[in-house]
Order: C-alpha cells, then sequence, then structure tokens
C-alpha cells in the first residue's frame, strides 16, 4: 500500500466513479479500478459496492478516507515544505456565522504573534457545513456555536454564547411585558437558513410548545437578518454577539421572553487524528483563553 493507492482511493470516494477519477488523475480507467482491488485485498475490507454501474462507499471505505484524508494532507504539506522551505505555514479555519461575524478577529488577534508569516484562510459557514469541513479535511480546525456531536471530532470550548430574540423598537411586541412563546403566535420571523444552529433551536422550542410562526425571510446572512428586523420585517433569533452595537444604540431591542434566551457553547473543534500544527496550536491556545 503506498500514497499512490490511497490518493486514487481519495479521488474515486471524492468523485463517485472509476472514470471520472482517472480523468481527474490522468490515469487510465483500469489503472484506477487496480489500485482500488489492490487496497481491498491488502485490507481484506470491500471498499465499495458496485451497485447498477454505480459505486457506493462503504463503512470500511467511509473508515479508510477518514485516514487517507489525513495521510495525503500531512504528505503534500510534507513536500511543500521540503521542496519550499521559504513557502509560509498554511492555517485553514471554518467559522460558523456567528464566529465569523463577532469572534474570529479577536481570537486572530490574539494568536498573532504566534502566526505571524503564517497564512491564514478562513471559511464562514453554518455549522452543519463546517462539521463536515473539518471530517473531510477540507479545513484544519472549526470554530462553531451549538452541538456537534461526530464521535471523530475534538473539543475545546471556547466561551457560551446567549441567543436572544430582537425586534424594532416600534415592533409590538417590543411594547408588550412578560413575553411567553405563545404570543409569538402568527408574528413573522426572519431566520437563518436551513442547517443553522439558531434556526433549529428556536423552532424545536417552538414546534415543543406549539407554536407557529410566518417565516417571512430566509437568510444567510447576518447583516440583512438585521437590517430586515430593523425595519421592522419581523423579529429574529441572533447571537448576543452580533447585536450588540446594535442593542447599545437602540436600533433593536432585545424582548423578554418566557424560555428564552437560549444558551449555547461555542467550541473549537478538530479530527482526533489531525496532525497539531504550529499554527494550529497557538489558534486553538487563543481558544481556550477566551
Amino acid at each position: 500500500m503506498t500514497i499512490r493507492h490511497l490518493r486514487i482511493f481519495e479521488a474515486v470516494a471524492r468523485e463517485g466513479s472509476m472514470n471520472r477519477a482517472a480523468a481527474r488523475l490522468y490515469l487510465s480507467q483500469p489503472t484506477v479500478s487496480k489500485a482500488v482491488k489492490e487496497l481491498e485485498e491488502y485490507y481484506g475490507v470491500r471498499l465499495f459496492e458496485r451497485l447498477s454501474q454505480r459505486l457506493y462507499i462503504t463503512r470500511e471505505g467511509e473508515l479508510l478516507l477518514s485516514y487517507a484524508r489525513q495521510v495525503l494532507e500531512g504528505f503534500d504539506r510534507m513536500e511543500r515544505a521540503l521542496r519550499r522551505p521559504d513557502r509560509p505555514q498554511e492555517l485553514r479555519v471554518g467559522c460558523s456565522v456567528t464566529v465569523g461575524t463577532a469572534l474570529i478577529n479577536p481570537l486572530l488577534d490574539q494568536a498573532a504573534q504566534a502566526l505571524k508569516g503564517c497564512q491564514v484562510m478562513v471559511e464562514v459557514n453554518n455549522t452543519s457545513v463546517i462539521e463536515e469541513m473539518v471530517l473531510s479535511n477540507r479545513v484544519d480546525l472549526g470554530l462553531v456555536e451549538g452541538i456537534v456531536r461526530h464521535p471523530d471530532l475534538l473539543h475545546i470550548p471556547v466561551l457560551t454564547d446567549r441567543l436572544c430574540l430582537v425586534s424594532a423598537p416600534d415592533h409590538p411586541l417590543a411594547r408588550k411585558k412578560n413575553l411567553k412563546l405563545a404570543d409569538l403566535e402568527g408574528w413573522e420571523l426572519i431566520s437563518r437558513e436551513r442547517g443553522s444552529v439558531d434556526r433549529n433551536q428556536l423552532e424545536l422550542l417552538l414546534r415543543q410548545e406549539g407554536v407557529r410562526m410566518v417565516r417571512s425571510w430566509n437568510c444567510t446572512n447576518t447583516e440583512a437578518i438585521k437590517n430586515g428586523v430593523a425595519a421592522g420585517r419581523g423579529v429574529a433569533v441572533l447571537s448576543s454577539l452580533v447585536v450588540r452595537k446594535e442593542l447599545d444604540r437602540g436600533e433593536l431591542v432585545a424582548l423578554e421572553v418566557e424560555g428564552l434566551p437560549i444558551l449555547r457553547p461555542i467550541e473549537a473543534v478538530y479530527h482526533k487524528d489531525k496532525f497539531l500544527s504550529s499554527p494550529m496550536k497557538a489558534l486553538l491556545e487563543a481558544c481556550g483563553k477566551e
């Protein structure tokens, strides 16, 4: 078993096809098939099921894939470092939207000295996407809010975030006292995209209480949500971290609702088999001090 075997296997898993993997690697299809077969014989497992001319990765294949991506990433970094020793180190960070909006810059500032000369690349998306990117080694670590349960991920607590319900100051709900979840029935909600922890936690609460709100907007952009709320288009559940300035300026108000705010952890997560480079260690140390 060689690096070449792992690279071919990873390409087949990524492409879902022997032919597409062969084209991507500039190899013949029989060469790709032979490499996968040799891997299967070497480990005594089946890596793909072949059904109706389609490939489906097996449980054993998924296990090998998680290790193969780590090995290939480490090998490629070694090659780059040895062939170009002057090449700057890289750190790929995946951030959920709240972290990308309000927290990543202070964390990078804390680690600035240790990250000097390092090229930091940041990807911002919702928590479920960042979790998948960490598992597939497309980022080195993730900084996410909410619950991430995959057993292959290690967690470092960063801080506890508060989700609060906000509205424009002149919204009818802002004039009511002692609000309950039932009082939200029928009001317009500006919500995050599906897969966002903000949205899922609120919707779980509403479902449990049998409360139906009118989802007027679906947004992936926090600024768009805040602007829509400030314009009176609806209410929204947002992290206290991202509405701090608007609350201080009186552009938004936090509604006191029984059962809210929702507390959720913000954590740094990385694969248990991940090699911890110096930049990764520096950022993780900054996360532990937040």
